[in-house]
């Protein structure tokens, strides 16, 4: 019998089966079949072609598939039902990956962590309609070499946009299209090289990714005003701050101190890089414009759709100061790797359209009811905790008393409770400011069906850890 390859067509994806080796027909695409599955390249609930079409394609007889699928189904690596066709079991499971451990950790219930917006609160069907008219209206030069900048299409909507929603000051040619607020932090370290002055809190992830670039970070100690920049000295080529809700303690930038960073850039040459990474977001009043509207020839502004949107888009933006732009689109590169021109020409018709402040109202809304209810929560349950910082953003901190947190930790794991400790975020360096021990709580990825029962078990976990 002579044995080969084929390739069957799985609702419309071409599945590659090898039909090599001894024994019948059947045995041989049994064997296919299974190894299929085994390796996940046949995912669970997989629906397998037809017999007919599947004999067709790899050159066997009807019956030897039907056979074949029988002896999967008797054997539970695959499923038939009547109007359902037969699909890959979904009992079925997945191969580790490659090095990983076979026992895998049990993943806790309720997740907590800052930073991830509910994944089912994407707006699908207001982004699916944005996508059929971008792609409807497209030119055909975007689906070829993008300009390194971004689409016009969308600079010219993010000029716009921020200028009404976040008083920022620019055009078009200053706007540079980057996947998100680390891409832009890779290219202007890249341009902005040495000591970059930064909050004495702030995203270890930052740090890191400054540090694998090359550039030293030193510390600004952070109060309920936000960053202490009267301390700045002559030295660092660039301060990177959090004005309009500091991350992750929570407070604004005061307003003496926004204009004592622009005038620290003036007087040193320096810059200042704004990240406004949820500056949408302000529940207790409307939101303060951005920093980068008192200079745009001293201050940067970074933006992002992760929190408003959805992280997997990798959509941002730097709206630079004049002299910058070429620098960061050297360092950027002619072709870009990073960004989708169909979801960028996407995210323009949403802005255009309007679904993007809507969006954001509703969300808003919902964050504002969800952070209302875990400060009410916690004050009738745990009053030796307070939150802290302004009603914003997707997170709270959750000041406790001095010498718990590594206790409300433990006790928040033993609950099912994904939570992050305060003092994971301070710089190593941060010997000068005041060191608290906090909860860094993100009330914004549980699901609505959740959020009660994630609230619930934290206050038992803490009132554990506390008493």
């Amino acid at each position: 019998m002579s044995q080969g390859s084929g390739v069957a067509e799985v609702l419309g994806v071409d599945l590659h089966l090898e039909l090599t080796g001894a024994g019948s027909r059947r045995a041989v695409l049994i064997r296919a079949l299974r190894e299929a599955v085994r390796s996940g390249r046949l995912a669970a609930g997989t629906r397998l072609p037809p017999y007919r079409s599947l004999a067709a394609d790899l050159g066997v007889a009807r019956n030897t598939v039907a056979d074949a699928y029988a002896e999967l189904v008797a054997e539970g690596w695959l499923t038939s039902r009547q109007g359902s066709g037969t699909r890959v079991a979904e009992r079925v499971a997945a191969p580790a990956a490659e090095g990983a451990p076979r026992d895998t950790v049990r993943a806790l219930p309720y997740d907590l962590v800052q930073g991830k917006p509910d994944p089912a609160a994407f707006p699908r069907t207001a982004w699916l309609a944005s996508a059929r008219r971008a792609l409807t209206a497209a030119p055909h030069d975007a689906f070829g070499i993008g300009d390194p900048r971004g689409r016009l299409e969308l600079r010219r909507e993010l000029a716009a946009y921020l200028a009404r929603v976040r008083g920022v000051r620019t055009v078009p040619d200053r706007i540079v299209v980057c996947s998100g607020a680390a891409h832009a932090l890779r290219l202007l370290a890249r341009i902005l090289p040495g000591t970059w002055a930064v909050e004495g809190y702030g995203l270890p992830f930052h740090r890191g990714l400054l540090a694998e670039a090359g550039v030293r970070t030193v510390p600004v100690a952070v109060d309920e005003e936000g960053a202490r920049v009267g301390e700045l000295r002559h030295g660092p080529s660039a301060v990177l701050l959090t004005p309009a809700h500091q991350f992750p303690t929570g407070g604004p930038l005061h307003h003496e101190r926004r204009a004592a960073a622009v005038d620290w850039a003036r007087a040193t040459g320096g810059f200042v890089l704004e990240d406004d990474y949820d500056g949408e977001f302000r529940y207790d009043r409307r939101p303060v414009g951005a920093l980068q509207g008192l200079d745009p020839d001293r201050v940067a502004f970074v933006g992002s759709v992760s929190k408003s949107l959805s992280p997997t888009l990798r959509i941002g933006w730097m709206v630079l100061p004049g002299g910058l732009v070429d620098g960061v689109l050297a360092a950027k590169g002619e072709r870009e790797p990073y960004s989708s021109a169909t979801e960028q020409l996407t995210l323009a018709d949403f802005l255009a359209s309007g679904g993007y402040d809507r969006h954001v109202r509703r969300m808003r809304r919902r964050h504002r009811e969800r952070r209302d209810r875990l400060v009410t929560v916690l004050g009738e349950r745990v009053p030796q905790v307070r939150v802290t910082g302004i009603a914003a953003g997707l997170h709270a901190v959750v000041e406790l008393p001095a010498g718990t947190e590594r206790a409300a930790l433990t006790a928040a794991e033993r609950h099912g409770v994904a939570v992050e400790g305060l003092s994971g975020y301070r710089h190593p360096e941060d010997v000068g400011g005041t060191e608290k021990d906090g909860l860094v709580v993100g009330y914004a990825t549980p699901p609505e069906r959740l959020y009660g029962g994630a609230l619930d078990a934290l206050c038992n976990a803490l009132g554990s850890a506390l008493s």
